[in-house]
């Protein structure tokens, strides 16, 4: 295994300075997926489409997103990861100029889709600092760096806000590509050259092991199936909430905008349960979160008429996906530890799948029966992740008595 081969004193010393440069980057290349979603009014208005169209400019994020999670980021095995990272985040600031100098909504479409698949340069740096830590604090850097990324998306819509008001929607993208490329050359001054051996595959070769990796790690499935089933959860809401609180309480877009930065919180779950897992209490962080979102569905329902309840059932929602996150990623990267990029490629693919099932069913549930509809779709999916949380205890229980054969990766 990588992390035997590299002794604590040939480890590059990952201080917090170095931890909170690449929380920042996590959070610049994740958040740049979410700058058009205040934006679409302008855009539309501007390059002469329908806000239908403008509207489309979000899936393609998405999509390009999840080619990258699935085409891009097992490179990470294969390749330095330092020279990696640089790279897909210069690319992504190609798409972000491409799309802030855009005369038409084609060469926008073309640059939001560069710009979303070379933005998985965030899903690289992550299992790269966790090789890059020490082991007692692996989960202590995964927490900081998730925070970055929750906060740089959670920002992503209020700054892109700001700076359209100031300059116009194409100023966002223009700024996000200066400081897209100012970021990459600090990574590639400041972060170490990632120079352990790898065995020799082939692209193909390394595409389909992620395949096998996903068939012969039981702990992957349930752990990506949690990650999955969680977002899914709170993404019936996400998609909804709007519609409630403009609805029923008269919220602006700006001040339904202003709620969802009560997601902050979430970055405090996310570094409670990286040092829970350093303790080796991984399991409590996840049964923790877990039932944080079982509970938070109580406030949800009274939020259809208090508007208080519902921001409180927001910031328990936030708490318990990123705890369920974090802890997640913890246990997959001690898995295979020379595959960590590969099975990030599979936790974070099925990750986004969740969100995109349980927002289509929020909205299916929404125009059919309504907020309470919504709670009781969510709290269905809060229910099946605890039923494959206990499955997964009893795998880590019968791994403990059993140990497992390592797994040839290639």
């Amino acid at each position: 295994m990588l992390d035997d081969m590299i002794s604590s004193d040939a480890r590059p010393r990952l201080g917090l300075p170095i931890v909170l440069l690449m929380a920042a980057a996590t959070g610049l290349c994740a958040g740049g997926n979410y700058f058009n979603q205040p934006l679409l009014d302008s855009i539309a208005d501007h390059l002469n489409v329908s806000a239908s169209a403008a509207a489309a400019t979000v899936t393609i994020a998405q999509v390009a997103y999840a080619l990258g999670l699935i085409l891009l980021v097992p490179v990470g095995d294969m390749v330095d990861r330092r020279k990696l990272t640089v790279g897909l985040m210069l690319l992504a600031a190609t798409g972000q100029a491409v799309s802030g100098f855009a005369p038409n909504f084609a060469t926008l479409a073309v640059g939001i889709a560069v710009a979303g698949v070379f933005s998985v340069a965030a899903q690289v740096l992550i299992p790269f600092a966790a090789s890059l830590a020490e082991p007692e604090r692996s989960g202590q850097v995964v927490g900081t760096i998730m925070s970055g990324l929750l906060i740089g998306i959670l920002l992503a819509r209020s700054v892109a806000g700001v700076l359209s008001g100031l300059g116009g929607w194409s100023t966002v993208y223009k700024v996000a590509a200066v400081l897209m490329v100012v970021m990459a050359v600090a990574l590639w001054r400041s972060l170490p050259s990632d120079s352990a051996d790898r065995p020799k595959a082939s692209y193909r070769a390394t595409l389909a092991s992620v395949g096998k990796l996903a068939a012969t790690l039981p702990r992957l499935r349930t752990r990506s199936a949690m990650g999955g089933l969680a977002f899914a959860a709170v993404s019936t809401v996400f998609t909804t909430m709007a519609f409630l609180l403009s609805g029923e309480f008269g919220y602006s877009d700006t001040q339904i905008g202003l709620v969802g930065l009560l997601g902050v919180a979430g970055a405090l779950m996310a570094t409670v349960a990286g040092r829970l897992a350093d303790r080796g209490l991984g399991q409590l962080a996840t049964g923790g979160a877990i039932a944080i979102l079982l509970v938070s569905w109580l406030p949800f329902v009274a939020g259809a008429t208090h508007v208080v309840w519902f921001l409180v059932a927001i910031v328990l929602a936030d708490l318990a996906l990123q705890g369920v996150h974090v802890s997640n990623q913890n246990v997959i990267y001690a898995l295979v530890p020379e595959a960590r990029s590969r099975v990030n490629s599979v936790y974070m693919t099925t990750y986004f799948v969740g969100a995109a099932v349980g927002s289509a069913v929020g909205s299916v549930v929404w125009k059919s029966y309504g907020w309470n509809g919504v709670c009781i779709a969510g709290l269905v999916f809060s229910v099946a992740t605890a039923m494959v949380w206990v499955h997964d205890r009893r795998l880590e229980t019968a791994e403990l008595r059993i140990p497992q054969s390592p797994v040839a990766v290639g």
